[in-house]
């Protein structure tokens, strides 16, 4: 189901037909890039569908202490379930493990990341990982 609201908010952020939240991030993020991020992943958390984000890093520049801040602040009672970015340099990379260390720390919650060169490899990863959480679920496990 796609939420209009989260590509109202930011053009960067979209969910596509698979329920997956796809992020473009030009550039650096910011407080309110950090923001929108949060409010996005927190809809989908709060409607109780899965939180699968797909983050097209090619453009990622850096994200500011305080961004990081506000991610953190913003995202604690959010649940993900996984998180693939591609394309991210190795600086985007060291930053992104350690923004997703810090909000599982704060939400005592752990959740894959992974990093792919392709959105293919990437997509393709969130997928599995979205089966193998709705076959759990329907488990009961």
């Amino acid at each position: 189901m796609r939420d209009a609201l989260i590509e109202d908010a930011n053009p960067a952020l979209r969910e596509d037909a698979e329920g997956i939240l796809c992020t473009a991030i030009e550039g650096d993020i910011s407080d309110d890039t950090a923001r929108a991020i949060a409010a996005a992943c927190r809809r989908l958390s709060d409607s109780g569908r899965q939180v699968l984000v797909l983050s097209d890093a090619r453009g990622m520049g850096t994200i500011s202490a305080s961004a990081r801040k506000v991610m953190a602040e913003e995202l604690r009672n959010v649940r993900f379930d996984a998180i693939a970015l591609f394309g991210a340099s190795f600086a985007v990379r060291v930053v992104s493990t350690l923004a997703a260390k810090t909000v599982q720390l704060l939400t005592r919650q752990s959740y894959p990341v992974e990093f792919f060169e392709t959105e293919g490899e990437a997509r393709a990863w969130l997928l599995a990982q979205r089966d193998t959480l709705r076959a759990r679920r329907r488990s009961g496990a």
